[in-house]
């Protein structure tokens, strides 16, 4: 049976399931099913899918490819079965795979006649880990070559000498048991794959009778086939018989079991929760530090590499932690680039939004960003940062490539940076799912790396690689620091993310309570005993810094920090009252007195534009910094009692001024205090969008469409109809909603209508159609009139009528 055929003879429930599970097949929509079998046999078609295969029925799929055409089912079941590690059998576990096979196009026909489709043997390199066929193999040989080795292996026969040769090696039994022991080693090398070794000379003429070495016996009998210089490819049909006629060795019909530790799944629930509310707090906590004190973005892009360790040390996390941190706020649309000329990374007005949120919804965002988002923050800080065809959007290495060397460093092998371009690779999202899939298929255990390995490469066995086990290893460790999992265990929230539920009502009640007071002690400090409501979270960081973290975080209040939130427009009496109202206990003497000597002596010196100019009420404390030695390099000039201009910019100014123990504030042209506000700096950059992760599948409807159609214009392919004529009378016309609403009614009825459209010129005509999809503006449908399918721009149909 013709492939088309058999694709036509497919009811339509099974041509829906088709282009759901291969959706590229209908972009867009070809013209009839003939168009359609085409497309499936591309190439970059069929070896997309060929990746979405798992290890066994990817066997199936080689053991069909090494036959020399229709394969009854029994055969398949007793080759399939020859191969099985264990004595289970192959169903139903082969039914399935054939089921899913023929679903995708890949396998078609009969039950006594089971084929590949077109083009699935030439996406195959090497299947099961076989060389080429005798036949092509030799084909780049000499002819006078093959007559000598065709003499020698099998004299008396008739024929050319590559078909005789080829007629000898489809059962090599004599030839291999005619060689040395040394030789059959050789052999036995290739017999499971790679096929291919490399030898000096390969293309040595040799006869049988003047072999002098292991290597010359194997190529004076065809046992190995020169296919280039220094290279030697086993041939097909002796792999086979070497193989004892198996195609596949130790072959599993089922995953690999997960091995590792059984978890108290509560237990893993709450710990992931606990990480899940500090991943929510950290980022909360860069987006509020980098209000204060923006970094900046490296003329390259990215954010430099002493930033991200003060960010580190701020947030009290390891270096990759908070490259997390970083990648998945800006991922989310938290943070951007602005500022300026140069350029600062500044929180969006979209935090604020994000902020006010509950914690759970927040987490929501987060890990759904972290899940779907294209990045890998795990490279950051490496000189390896990945293959380049993965910053092309390349698929992954396939089987045959996983032994190829990856270049992972930029043009210079510089270390990658947080935030640069180069940390995008396409597959990142489809490894962090298939990761999560694998912890998600054994709830309670805690699966150990190499058994998660493991899993994965039977799962998709054609997208293995040293990069595909390093992001694979990134995807575990950043899912327990997101709070995706707990323990190694994936969580019920976690879970909930990606079968789509309510993640946040689940998490929500497993989330610490958090606390609304402090307790202030009298050596300047304040214990937060849990975590603190986000406002006050905020207040803390503005008016205090971080001493340490852990059970109970401990803020210190300084001289600085004080300032800090003095120079934010908190004033002194402002600061005592918030401290008394969050504090648990009474507010020391010494944090008051020191809250009041730094606001009594905050802004009494002013600092405006003169350049710059120092403006103060006391002319003694003017005095005072004109004699003070470390005010030279400042080029001081008195101009009036109160009064004295500098040729250094305001904010040196302030600066210096405050290094030599002062405290003035800037004033403006109006001889207003600016108040700095440090704590909402926003940036006016647009946030990047957030990547969605592609669907498994078409929608329904789309899919129903897209399956009338193919019907529709193969029906018309066949049929080879005339053009009809549009029926006489008035075109009709009518108002747009009405004209919308009939095509979708007649979408779903599968009738036809009469249309009005005015063309690019402006003509008005009348089309007799049958419409299949409406998408994007435009109407796909079967033209009558035109015997073809066409897209129709809804906005130049003038009404639709019933026939």
């Amino acid at each position: 049976m013709e492939f088309t055929e058999w694709i036509r003879g497919r009811t339509d429930d099974q041509l829906r399931a088709l282009v759901s599970a291969r959706p590229e097949l209908i972009t867009p929509v070809p013209a009839h099913l003939e168009g359609l079998a085409s497309r499936a046999g591309s190439p970059s078609a069929v070896a997309r899918v060929l990746d979405r295969l798992d290890r066994f029925t990817l066997a199936v799929v080689e053991t069909l490819a090494v036959q020399d055409g229709p394969v009854p089912r029994q055969r398949l079941r007793e080759l399939v079965g020859a191969a099985l590690s264990d004595d289970s059998g192959p169903e139903p576990a082969l039914t399935a795979a054939l089921d899913r096979l023929c679903d995708l196009a890949l396998v078609y026909g009969a039950d006594d006649a089971l084929d590949l489709g077109p083009g699935v043997r030439k996406a195959l390199e090497d299947p099961a880990g076989l060389g080429p066929r005798a036949v092509d193999a030799f084909r780049h040989h000499a002819p006078e070559q093959l007559e000598e080795m065709a003499d020698d292996v099998a004299p008396g026969t008739s024929g050319t000498g590559k078909e005789r040769l080829a007629a000898a090696l489809a059962a090599p039994g004599k030839l291999v048991e005619a060689v040395s022991p040394e030789a059959r080693g050789a052999l036995d090398q290739l017999v499971w794959g790679p096929p291919t070794g490399r030898v000096p000379n390969a293309r040595r003429e040799v006869r049988v009778g003047s072999a002098r070495s292991p290597i010359e016996e194997l190529l004076a009998r065809g046992l190995l086939a020169a296919t280039g210089e220094e290279s030697v490819a086993l041939p097909r049909e002796v792999g086979l018989y070497l193989r004892g006629g198996r195609v596949h060795r130790d072959l599993l019909a089922v995953p690999p079991p997960l091995q590792g530790s059984a978890r108290d799944r509560q237990l893993a629930d709450r710990t992931a929760a606990g990480q899940a509310f500090w991943f929510v707090r950290s980022v909360e906590e860069l987006c509020e530090r980098w209000s204060i004190e923006p970094p900046g973005v490296l003329r390259t892009g990215g954010l430099g590499v002493r930033d991200l360790k003060r960010a580190a040390t701020e947030l009290d996390l390891p270096e990759w932690a908070a490259a997390l941190v970083i990648e998945v706020a800006h991922a989310a649309g938290l943070i951007a680039a602005g500022g300026g000329v140069d350029g600062e990374w500044l929180p969006t007005p979209g935090y604020d939004l994000w902020r006010i949120r509950a914690t759970a919804e927040r987490w929501v965002t987060l890990a759904a960003t972290w899940l779907h988002m294209d990045r890998m923050p795990g490279l950051v800080g490496t000189r390896s940062a990945g293959a380049r065809q993965e910053r092309a959007g390349a698929a992954m290495p396939t089987s045959g490539e996983a032994g190829a060397t990856i270049k992972r460093s930029d043009e210079r092998d510089r270390p990658l940076n947080a935030l640069h371009t180069d940390l995008r690779r396409s597959s990142a999202p489809g490894i962090r799912s298939a990761t999560l899939g694998v912890l998600a298929s054994a709830p309670g255990l805690a699966p150990a790396r190499d058994s998660v390995l493991e899993r994965l490469a039977w799962e998709q066995p054609r997208r293995r690689g040293p990069l595909r086990e390093q992001l694979t290893e990134f995807a575990l460790r950043e899912a327990e620091q997101v709070g995706m999992t707990g323990l190694g265990v994936l969580s019920a929230h976690g879970r909930g993310l990606l079968d789509g539920a309510d993640p946040a009502g689940v998490l929500a009640p497993l989330l610490p309570e958090p606390v609304d007071h402090v307790l202030l002690q009298a050596d300047l400090t304040a214990v937060a005993p849990g975590p603190l409501t986000s406002e006050l979270n905020r207040w803390m960081t503005l008016t205090a810094d971080v001493e340490s973290k852990g059970g109970a975080t401990v803020y210190r209040f300084s001289e600085t920090s004080i300032r800090r939130a003095l120079d934010a427009g908190h004033g002194g009496e402002e600061l005592v009252s918030m401290l008394a109202r969050h504090s648990a206990t009474p507010v020391p003497q010494a944090l008051s007195y020191l809250v009041t000597d730094v606001a009594r002596r905050h802004g009494r010196i002013r600092v405006g534009t003169a350049s710059a100019y120092i403006r103060c009420d006391d002319p003694a404390l003017l005095d005072q910094i004109t004699a003070d030695r470390r005010s030279a390099a400042l080029r001081l000039r008195r101009l009036a009692p109160t009064v004295i201009a500098s040729r250094s910019s305001r904010a040196a100014l302030v600066d210096s001024l405050r290094a030599m123990g002062y405290a003035p504030v800037a004033e403006s042209l109006d001889g207003d205090v600016i108040i700095s506000q440090l704590d909402v700096r926003r940036t006016e950059a647009v946030a990047p969008a957030r990547p969605v992760a592609a669907q498994n599948g078409l929608d329904p409807g789309v899919a129903a469409a897209a399956v009338r159609a193919l019907r529709a214009g193969d029906a018309a392919h066949l049929a080879r109809r005339e053009p009809m004529d549009a029926p006489g009378g008035q075109v009709p016309r009518g108002p747009a909603t009405a004209t919308i609403s009939a095509l979708q009614e007649a979408i779903k009825q599968g009738v036809r209508v009469w249309i009005g459209y005015t063309d690019s010129q402006g003509n008005a005509t009348s089309r007799i159609l049958e419409p299949a999809r409406m998408e994007g503006g435009y109407l796909t449908a079967y033209d009558e009139t035109r015997a073809a399918v066409h897209r129709f721009a809804l906005h130049r149909i003038t009404g639709v009528s019933g026939l």
